[in-house]
């Protein structure tokens, strides 16, 4: 039986990259500092990493480079005191030979999953039953469990309908999705499907605003940018949002918890990878203000931070 990624607070990571040398062309990978973050939220309470996905800028690292930082990560867990940390992989490729070759390389590097993107590169043009067709043979080949990753905003507005995932959920290799969009719609009608096995194929979303409605509805959790900051914060929102059966004092603390956690994510939705690795250099106090990769280089504007300050103090952990 293929392995189930357990509910919980995921943290899509971002990437740290050092600052740019002089001569060099882009700035270089810093697994050092990955590695020190991902040990950090480990110790914070979060259940689980998403390396290498969307946030992660897969895409602007060589296959050398991914390797490299998914083993540095899974070492410095081990070393940690946290064997077997489970460590989705990201796979952005829309070729089915290459996303097994991702995902191969995930498994030699101590991943357990594989968060596979929908092949957006035709948008709409690729129809629900060819995304049957792809995903199906990419979950026979592949040698980890897989989710399906559905993020329109960088696959052309390619969505998955809840009847594809009730489909893809038979599938014995495919354990759960991640659904990077607004429509809480098809998160509650996947998440409740009564012709899917909810033991063994988990739904996530994408966006901590959704935390506490989806969970509510037996989403299992979620893969939210704010928890790589504020990770005690959102985990307490998933651990009251769970509880069976929740009283009122629960329900009142969740209630507060959820606004502030979805003010806070409009910083990110605003500032996107730039805004998150700036905000764990300024609170957590790990990265830098230089690094990173064209087209994604840089920080945000001036000032821009401090237009925040109350919305994240609010949010600090105690």
């Amino acid at each position: 039986m293929a392995l189930i990624p357990p509910p919980g607070v995921y943290v899509p990571s971002p990437t740290f990259f050092k600052p740019i040398a002089p001569g060099a062309h882009q700035a270089e990978v810093d697994v050092e500092t990955q590695s020190e973050h991902s040990v950090f939220l480990a110790k914070n309470g979060i259940h689980g990493l998403v390396l290498l996905g969307s946030t992660g800028e897969a895409v602007h690292l060589s296959r050398a480079e991914r390797i490299a930082l998914l083993g540095g990560v899974r070492k410095s867990l081990d070393a940690a005191g946290f064997p077997d940390y489970p460590i989705m992989a990201g796979v952005l490729v829309n070729a089915v030979d290459e996303a097994l070759e991702w995902i191969q390389d995930s498994k030699d590097a101590g991943c357990q999953w594989g968060l596979v993107l929908a092949p957006g590169y035709f948008g709409g043009a690729a129809s629900q039953q060819g995304l049957i067709e792809w995903y199906t043979t990419v979950a026979d080949k592949s040698p980890l469990p897989i989710l399906i990753y559905n993020y329109p905003g960088v696959t052309n507005g390619l969505t998955v309908t809840p009847e594809t995932y009730e489909k893809l959920a038979q599938h014995p290799n495919i354990v759960g999705c991640k659904m990077s969009h607004g429509n809480v719609s098809y998160h509650v009608q996947v998440s409740t499907s009564p012709v899917i096995d909810h033991d063994t194929f988990r739904v996530y979303s994408g966006f901590g605003q959704q935390l506490g409605p989806i969970v509510t509805f037996n989403a299992a959790g979620v893969i939210d940018g704010l928890s790589a900051i504020f990770p005690k914060t959102v985990v307490r929102l998933f651990e009251l949002s769970s509880k069976r059966p929740i009283d009122d004092a629960a329900v009142k603390e969740a209630r507060v918890l959820q606004y502030r956690v979805s003010r806070a994510e409009e910083f990110i939705g605003r500032w996107g990878i730039l805004g998150i690795r700036e905000a764990i250099y300024r609170v957590v106090g790990l990265g830098n203000l230089e690094g990173g990769r064209a087209p994604l280089r840089g920080k945000i504007p001036d000032g821009a931070w401090e237009e925040w300050t109350e919305v994240m103090t609010a949010v600090a952990e105690p």
